[in-house]
């Protein structure tokens, strides 16, 4: 399928499909859209990117730097994902921000799946570049599956894999790059174990209008023009999920669409309104953390009435809050260097030398995946190098479990598995395998 690179556009992921020029974007970054489609792999694009970020104009520089921390994402880098492309968390200067006198915190999935018991379309977003953004559509998918919701709409999957319901899990061509991301994998896989219809609902089209408008469309024929009494999840991407307009500026959103062409109001969670920067810098999310320190994703219910908050809730009916990525961190640290490899990446972007190195604690995805150690010994002396867990029967075509990127010698990580049997594989820029073994996880 034809990769897609994507461009946030208040509040928005604008995919980019041939033919690129159709956009109204430099000819540096059309130049960038092309050559980066050629790159063989993860790795690769990120290094290319790294190479040709400085060389862009400065205007160009924010979309690409997008760009670079999605696949840092999809290399299992989340906190250097988060800190290289921050999205700050705004809010009109009129509001006010609920306080503890008046709002408590509470479990966003046990809340969620009480309001969804009655409704027939769910809708939940992400920020494409962070993985944390996906933790709460993984819990929720068991609890709306009870309920009897049977379709899972995917926005980063592509209509082109027709064996993935029987395969049992995604391929590095089931969909876009964001699907390499490994708890994007899992949550496909999950949503196949427990009995999804899944359903690509994207639409390659130029404007933002046709594509919010074409992605409601295909929504309604895929499930509810085949199926009326089908219940829907739909996993999107910042602003699709909105119910008016606003963050799209007097674009209708593509929950919008879907509401009139279903005649369906949806639950709409918001993800993306309040998200934490690295390094943290004053503002809206320090605040509501703050006043409701969280140990999950959580959100805000309402003391006298039970309501849950919403900043906005004509376009969303609540807002979501994560846990900062220290929180319950695992040192992923990098020992004093042997080698002479440098930190490559910050040199080149003229970043911050000194950032914070752990894993975030919430890979443990409230344990029920475990902390296994590596180091660089895995990768025989070759940098960059990526170390993938796959699932022991699935191929390396197959999404990882979990991975990790390793830019210099001597370092160490861990990877967060669950128990099980797994085929550790190292691989290059190349793609060549540098050195594969079997672990088993949480054996007892």
């Amino acid at each position: 399928m034809a990769t897609r690179v994507a461009f946030i556009a208040i509040g928005l992921a604008v995919p980019l499909t041939a033919p690129v020029s159709a956009q109204d974007y430099s000819p540096d970054a059309v130049r960038m859209f092309h050559e980066l489609k050629q790159q063989p792999n993860d790795l690769a694009r990120y290094a290319y990117l790294l190479r040709e970020i400085p060389k862009l104009p400065a205007s160009d520089q924010q979309l690409a730097m997008q760009m670079f921390a999605a696949v840092e994402n999809e290399l299992g880098l989340y906190n250097e994902a988060v800190h290289d492309f921050p999205l700050k968390s705004y809010i009109p200067v009129d509001a006010t921000l609920p306080t503890p006198a008046e709002w408590k915190p509470a479990d966003a999935a046990e809340v969620i799946t009480l309001l969804a018991a009655d409704r027939r379309i769910v809708l939940i977003n992400e920020a494409h570049h962070d993985a944390h953004t996906r933790q709460l559509t993984l819990a929720l998918l068991p609890r709306l599956r009870a309920l009897g919701f049977d379709y899972f709409a995917v926005e980063a999957l592509s209509d082109k894999d027709g064996q993935l319901m029987q395969r049992g899990y995604p391929v590095k061509d089931s969909g876009t790059e964001y699907l390499h991301e490994p708890v994007y994998g899992d949550i496909v896989r999950t949503a196949i174990k427990l009995g999804f219809t899944l359903v690509p609902y994207d639409a390659d089209t130029g404007t933002m209008q046709d594509r919010e408008a074409g992605q409601a469309n295909n929504l309604y024929r895929r499930v509810f023009a085949r199926d009326p009494h089908a219940r829907l999840f739909v996993h999107a991407g910042y602003a699709h999920i909105d119910k008016a307009k606003g963050r799209l500026g007097n674009t209708a959103p593509m929950a919008m669409h879907l509401q009139q062409l279903t005649g369906i109001e949806p639950l709409s969670i918001d993800e993306t309104q309040f998200r934490e920067q690295l390094p943290a810098k004053p503002d809206a999310y320090q605040k509501l953390i703050g006043d409701f320190p969280p140990d999950g994703p959580t959100v805000l219910v309402n003391r006298s009435t039970g309501r849950p908050w919403s900043d906005h809730p004509e376009r969303y009916d609540l807002n979501v809050l994560l846990p900062p990525a220290s929180t319950g961190g695992i040192e992923s640290g990098l020992v004093q260097p042997l080698t002479t490899v440098r930190d490559a990446d910050r040199d080149h972007l003229m970043l911050p030398n000194r950032l914070n190195k752990q894993r975030p604690g919430w890979l443990t995805l409230r344990n029920e995946r475990i902390p296994y150690p590596i180091r660089t010994i895995l990768c025989k002396t070759r940098f960059p190098c990526v170390v993938d867990a796959h699932y022991v029967n699935e191929p390396d075509e197959a999404i990882a479990a979990d991975r990790y990127a390793f830019m210099q010698g001597d370092a160490a990580s861990k990877l967060y598995l669950r128990p099980g049997r797994y085929r550790l594989r190292a691989w290059d820029i190349r793609g060549r395998t540098l050195s594969q073994e079997t672990i088993t996880v949480g054996e007892h």
